[in-house]
């Protein structure tokens, strides 16, 4: 039993450790960074897994958006707004799950978009250039790709009974969005002109046409994108552009003929038409907004017929999708990140990768995420680097300055830029220019490039991830690309999880 004076010996013990132990809170306790991270804690403390099925599955893809991307793009929007770039959060910044993710194929370090598509809609790797083939197949090995065929996740989930859709900015064929539904033994073969004579009497048929005569259930409710020359014949000129043709030689007229098999849908290829599209109403809808690529997001407010923006298009997609009682399947491309990191226009590609960042914010808002599955990745890196030490809110398109607020200089006197790539058009046989006399800021700019090439090359470092919404938790940590698709298969679960057993993604 405790005598009087052994409980106040305690209580004093008591108050003295209390005492003891404010006066030992961390003295960085009220610094800024310090309560932003203990608030960030919080969030990840109560943030609890949706461990559900998934009605829904919406895949945004950034072509090319490298982590050097995701980060440039990141501080360029938040510096076009105002506010301090470095700390600023996109909307796929605030998703709770991440992975990184392998990017190789089968048979290469570095990818091409083709086989990286593939690994996400059907689960397996497979080379570069081949599309929805296994591992087996052989580039422009017609004959011997009849067998090795694999089933898309927007097979199975028409299989199933749910909608299905693709958005894509570049041409609705490219290797990207034609993993959805192709089947080539090459990524080129867009349309008949491509195929060769000894593909064509084996019985290969183009990627355009695998799209309009796609067999899977009723076929896509929505097709998004660019592309119309690989849909018209040769002799029919471009609705925006009389002096260009169509690209097909076997005399289809590809457009004409989904809209006889879909009288009730709606074909656009200007802004116009498309806003004219009440979702209620059709039932089916295929947009072609360029005979080749979409225009790149700084310019599409100067296309002539008018273009919808990605934000805009998924919008629609989401709308017309979410009609079905069953759910749907969605793919959302930024397709001309790629395209603008190729050309080494890194302003460009990081415009690209904020606009899918509107259309992912878009997404969100229309969606109910207890049963959609939202996932936001890349297909392969790019050459990208961001390095110099440039100070706090530095322009990230900018020449680098110092701490100090000087220019910094490379030994042969002259700046250089934050932002630069490996292999590219901005590269230079001989003396380069002093980049601090140029307008590095402008839309056409090319960022230097360290070896001179006519078009900078992928990289293959591992890819970012984000994710939300059911069985999201299950990207998480370092993956493997093909797993991507049977985490998406297994949260749509029901027919759509068998289907992917039968094709062996699940045992």
């Amino acid at each position: 039993m405790h005598t009087m004076a052994t409980g106040c010996a305690l209580l004093v013990l008591a108050l003295g450790a209390g005492a003891a132990m404010a006066q030992d809170a961390a003295p960085q306790a009220q610094d800024s960074y310090y309560v932003a991270a203990r608030q960030a804690l919080k969030a990840r403390l109560i943030e609890t897994p949706r461990t559900g099925p998934a009605k829904n599955v919406i895949l945004f893809i950034g072509d090319g958006m490298g982590v050097s991307t995701l980060t440039a793009a990141r501080i360029l929007a938040g510096q076009r707004l105002g506010v301090d770039g470095e700390s600023y959060s996109l909307t796929m910044d605030t998703l709770p799950y991440t992975a990184l993710v392998r990017t190789y194929a089968h048979d290469a370090q570095v990818p091409d978009s083709a086989p990286t598509a593939t690994a996400m809609t059907t689960g397996v790797k497979t080379r570069n250039d081949i599309i929805g083939l296994n591992q087996h197949a052989a580039v422009d090995d017609c004959a011997g790709s009849r067998d090795k065929s694999v089933r898309t996740l927007f097979e199975m989930a028409e299989a199933a009974g749910l909608s299905t859709g693709v958005v894509s900015t570049a041409r609705i064929t490219h290797a990207t969005p034609a993993a959805a539904y192709a089947h080539s033994a090459n990524r080129d073969w867009e349309n008949d002109s491509e195929l060769p004579a000894k593909a064509k009497a084996e019985g290969c048929i183009d990627i355009a046409r695998q799209m309009i005569e796609w067999p899977a259930g009723n076929g896509f409710e929505v097709m998004l994108g660019g592309g119309r020359a690989q849909f018209l014949p040769a002799d029919q000129a471009d609705v925006e552009d009389a002096s260009a043709k169509g690209l097909r030689r076997d005399g289809r007229d590809l457009v004409s003929d989904w809209r006889k098999a879909n009288p009730k849908g709606a074909y656009v290829w200007n802004a116009k038409g498309f806003d004219a599209v009440d979702p209620a109403e059709v039932t089916k809808l295929l947009g072609l907004f360029q005979r080749d690529h979409m225009t790149y997001e700084g310019e599409r407010a100067a296309d002539p017929g008018g273009e919808p923006s990605l934000a805009d298009m998924t919008a629609k997609a989401i709308a017309m999708l979410q009609r079905s009682p069953q759910g749907y399947v969605l793919m959302v491309e930024a397709g001309r990140v790629d395209h603008a990191h190729h050309e080494g226009l890194a302003g460009r590609a990081l415009e690209e990768a904020i606009a899918l960042d509107a259309a992912v914010k878009r997404a969100l808002a229309m969606v109910n995420l207890d049963e959609t599955l939202v996932v936001v990745t890349a297909d392969h890196s790019h050459g990208l680097t961001i390095s110099g030490y440039p100070k706090r809110g530095n322009p990230i398109l900018g020449t680098v300055q110092g701490q100090s607020g000087k220019v910094a200089k490379a030994p042969d006197g002259k700046a250089y830029t934050t932002l630069s790539y490996a292999t590219g058009p901005g590269g230079v046989d001989g003396p380069r220019a002093d980049p601090a006399t140029i307008d590095t800021t402008a839309p056409d700019y090319r960022q230097p490039a360290l070896v001179l090439s006519r078009s900078a090359a992928h990289s293959g470092e591992d890819i970012a991830l984000r994710a939300i919404g059911p069985q999201a938790h299950l990207l998480q940590g370092t993956i493997e690309q093909n797993l991507i698709f049977h985490v998406m298969a297994h949260a749509l679960g029901g027919q759509v999880a068998r289907e992917a057993q039968v094709a062996g993604a699940i045992d």
